[in-house]
């Protein structure tokens, strides 16, 4: 993939159940997810966002992937110019690495590593000469928002900031929870970082999806066996989200049009 160093570029569903996964965000975000894998060896299903393309992929969790560890929940990939270039300069920014740089023939050279507080992500460096649009910031059923919730905010500015490059042009200030920055990745504004100001507050990036109506996603979620845990709540810009779990208790946010 040809998009610039440090954008995102994929988003992947991690779930021992790929049929439930497929019943529950087919149903609330309105996507189209694979029925059987899409690839020869492994349980790994497409997203289809219904007209826009791919948003990422859900794979299936084996035996031996949660007996090392794995756990259900939402990963993103970073787009690189180099991966093991990357992964030399996050370890020496004191990011680590749990998979170290392999290649899958046709897809792609990737790495699974973490950040200095320990939030995980992908790394990757695409086999296709196009450019990726699994991120768009107004595109339906794509991911319009990367959120990271840390516990220290600034080591995490210069972690991303020296790895990728990313910038931090903009902030919001919340009060007590303290600031909501704004992240900007050549030249796009992808998302925002926030500081876990609570005892236990869970921590890592969380990922917003476009949907027609977030009323009818938050039903949506309960109705799928999921649970809304905020919203809908209007955001600035002039849109409303939730924050969600879904049936396997994997928290993920949706965004759609104000009314």
């Amino acid at each position: 993939m040809t998009n610039p160093h440090g954008t995102p570029i994929w988003y992947e569903l991690a779930t021992a159940d790929p049929d439930a996964s497929k019943a529950f965000y087919d149903h609330v975000i309105g996507w189209t997810i694979d029925a059987v894998p899409a690839m020869p060896g492994m349980d790994y299903r497409m997203i289809d966002t219904a007209g826009g393309g791919h948003v990422g992929g859900v794979m299936r969790l084996t035996d031996e992937m949660v007996k090392g560890g794995a756990k259900p929940g939402w990963f993103f990939y970073i787009g690189v110019d180099d991966v093991d270039a990357t992964v030399d300069r996050l370890k020496a920014a004191g990011g680590g690495v749990i998979m170290p740089p392999w290649t899958i023939d046709g897809v792609g050279r990737m790495a699974l590593v973490t950040d200095p507080q320990g939030n995980p992500f992908y790394v990757m460096r695409g086999a296709s000469d196009e450019n990726s649009n699994a991120f768009e910031r107004t595109g339906m059923g794509k991911c319009n928002w990367n959120e990271l919730t840390t516990t220290d905010q600034q080591g995490a500015h210069a972690f991303y900031a020296d790895v990728f490059g990313w910038t931090y042009p903009d902030k919001m200030p919340m009060g007590e929870m303290g600031d909501y920055v704004f992240v900007e990745a050549a030249g796009t504004t992808i998302g925002a970082t926030m500081t876990a100001t609570e005892a236990g507050q869970p921590t890592g990036w969380r990922f917003y999806f476009r949907t027609p109506d977030i009323d009818a996603a938050a039903a949506s979620v309960g109705e799928q066996g999921g649970t809304v845990l905020t919203g809908p709540m209007a955001v600035p810009g002039g849109d409303r989200i939730i924050v969600a779990t879904d049936t396997h208790g994997v928290v993920f946010g949706a965004v759609g049009p104000g009314n």
